[in-house]
């Protein structure tokens, strides 16, 4: 994704917002299809896995990362603040309902390892690393990105 499909048309001349900057360099490894595509299962799964294991950890370990991540998305956007908020809201009950069944530490392992695999299965095929090897912010970005496609096809703007 180039700057301009992520600037309105009618303003070409602003500068480029942090976010977009990210975005765009995080578009750089996620180009081809399949990439594309298995990021969009793989990066809710890895957030899924990731919050049910600290919150088997302790609850508020999960709910201090959630908290940190989206003091991050704040200082970017406030409409990718608002939905992290609703897809954090979801996740967190898919780990209450995980743990109510005393699935919650098999099942975010699972789901963590097999998302990886695929994660780097999709980074094979495009040929390119992940970006969070480059800098670890990235790992933030990741559902930005998910987000940001979604958004463009709904043409909403962030």
């Amino acid at each position: 994704m180039d700057a301009s499909e992520t600037q309105p048309s009618d303003t070409p001349d602003l500068p480029q917002r942090k976010v977009d900057s990210l975005l765009q360099h995080y578009g750089l490894s996620h180009e081809h299809p399949i990439n594309e595509l298995i990021h969009f299962f793989a990066i809710p799964a890895i957030m899924l896995s990731l919050t049910g294991l600290l919150f088997a950890l302790h609850p508020l370990a999960a709910l201090l990362s959630i908290a940190v991540s989206m003091v991050y998305y704040a200082r970017l956007s406030w409409p990718f603040t608002v939905c992290m908020l609703l897809v954090w809201s979801v996740l967190l009950a898919l780990v209450d309902a995980l743990q109510v069944q005393g699935l919650l530490v098999p099942v975010s392992l699972l789901i963590f390892v097999v998302a990886w695999v695929f994660q780097f299965i999709g980074h094979h095929l495009e040929g390119k690393k992940p970006s969070f090897f480059e800098d670890v912010q990235y790992l933030l970005v990741g559902p930005l990105f998910v987000l940001s496609k979604a958004f463009e096809r709904m043409g909403v703007r962030w």
